[in-house]
């Protein structure tokens, strides 16, 4: 049972079927005290008319024995005076037990009476005049014999002081037979009809949330497959609706592609970082070995080259591996003039020299990784240049600029973005003694995102390569 309450399709129509009993109850409860108040309110109506009309009778002098008194059945009436002695009652009415407010009113007049003072008779007959009819009414309830059979009333009490300077109080009831009847019947109806609703609110409920989360199963079950199966390439099923659900199975798949290309992505990079470690490494263990078996034949500089070229493999590799890992660069500003002057100032003895032509923009960002980014490029133009390579920063708006241009072959159109990929080198760099590993750029770029700037590449000036870092100014 517990298990079937964690679910949302139990969980959602236990929710829906307290709320919706609930409301019913507090609807139900605000229309019985409504109907009953209506009933009741139609009680004291009928009752103060038929007291009123049997005060008018004795104001205007009718004896007792003389009034016109309804049927005790409709509407029992009793005349008290101010002993609260019966002085006139309806056709067939025995007795009369009346409370709430009218009681407080006999009650009041009997306390009069039985202190034997005549102030408060007095004061009574000075309220009103001898053939006078009080303006209030008193109302309450209480039961009337009439036949023999007792039965609920509601009572409306009218004072009157007769002609002959009698004080009187008439009191009248009307039968609660019709509110009593009503009250019941609608309480019958919805007792019987509320359980009936809550069962069809939550059969409906649970329905229709098992027919909305059904494609959430089918995505859950396809999940579970992919992860079973380690199939990255297939995918969720998307349902035909434009709900919330869609929406979720369209985001997975995008998950899933997204992943799916990382991983794709991670395993190439693996087998690349392999095929271009094997190499230095191969090379390294030959030379090693001849000059183990042949020392006079040991290659002493060869072996430091492939030592140091293993070196710079291994540290863009760990760079990658840590800009993949989703590090951010430290939020320190630097002057890009300065760190271009510094970064060119170490290449003076380099095959090609280096022109400089700065102006002051600050950035913010990782000095070891910016100057990452500008030697790689400055190595990358050094190995396809002709005759020269230019440094240039500016600040263009709220950007900072930085160019390094090369008069050699240039990059083709077509490959502009190609050659920013990983382990991708073009023709005339495939040698090994050309270039690296493919790697430059490729940091170069990411490293210029995570920056919030941009790298690319377009047509020089001289005919070679252009390459524009773009770095927002601190």
């Amino acid at each position: 049972m517990r298990r079937r309450m964690r679910s949302v399709r139990a969980r959602a129509t236990l929710a829906a079927t307290l709320v919706v009993a609930v409301a019913l109850v507090a609807a139900g409860a605000a229309v019985l005290l409504a109907l009953r108040a209506s009933l009741i309110s139609q009680a004291d109506t009928e009752a103060d008319s038929v007291a009123r009309n049997a005060a008018s009778a004795l104001s205007n002098g009718f004896a007792y024995k003389d009034l016109d008194l309804p049927d005790g059945d409709e509407n029992p009436v009793e005349v008290l005076d101010r002993k609260g002695r019966a002085v006139a009652r309806g056709e067939d009415v025995e007795g009369m037990s009346v409370v709430a407010k009218a009681s407080e009113r006999l009650n009041s007049v009997a306390n009069d009476d039985a202190g034997d003072t005549d102030e408060g008779v007095a004061d009574d007959e000075d309220a009103l005049d001898d053939g006078d009819i009080a303006d209030e009414t008193w109302y309450g309830e209480g039961t009337a014999t009439v036949e023999g059979e007792t039965g609920d009333y509601r009572f409306a009490a009218v004072d009157v002081v007769t002609k002959g300077g009698v004080p009187l109080t008439v009191y009248a009831g009307a039968p609660l037979s019709a509110e009593q009847g009503a009250v019941g019947t609608a309480s019958t109806a919805m007792l019987i009809g509320l359980p009936l609703l809550l069962v069809t609110v939550s059969g409906v409920t649970y329905v229709v949330t098992r027919r909305a989360l059904r494609p959430v199963e089918g995505i859950r079950a396809e999940m579970a497959a992919i992860t079973a199966s380690e199939d990255l390439s297939r995918r969720v099923p998307e349902p035909g609706t434009h709900d919330e659900v869609a929406r979720l199975a369209r985001t997975t798949n995008e998950t899933l592609a997204a992943l799916e290309a990382s991983v794709e992505r991670q395993r190439a990079f693996v087998a690349d970082a392999s095929h271009e470690l094997r190499s230095p490494i191969a090379s390294l263990r030959t030379q090693l070995e001849v000059g183990a078996a042949h020392p006079e034949l040991l290659d002493v500089e060869g072996a430091v080259e492939d030592t140091v070229r293993l070196q710079r493999l291994a540290a863009d590799l760990l760079l990658l591996a840590r800009l993949d890992a989703g590090e951010r660069p430290t939020d320190a500003r630097l002057d890009l003039a300065a760190l271009v002057r510094t970064e060119a100032g170490k290449r003076a003895v380099d095959r090609v020299d280096v022109s400089v032509d700065v102006e002051a923009v600050e950035v913010s960002g990782s000095r070891g990784q910016l100057a990452r980014v500008l030697g790689n490029l400055l190595d990358n133009a050094q190995r396809h240049t002709r005759s020269s390579v230019a440094v240039s920063v500016r600040r263009v708006g709220e950007w900072a600029l930085l160019e390094v241009a090369d008069d050699g072959a240039g990059v083709p159109a077509d490959e502009r973005e190609r050659v920013f990929e990983r382990f991708v080198r073009l023709d005339e760099a495939r040698a090994r003694d050309d270039g690296g590993a493919g790697l430059g750029l490729a940091i170069a770029r990411d490293v210029a995102v995570r920056h919030g700037g941009s790298l690319t590449v377009r047509d020089a000036p001289a005919g070679g390569a252009l390459f524009e870092l773009r770095l927002p100014v601190a």
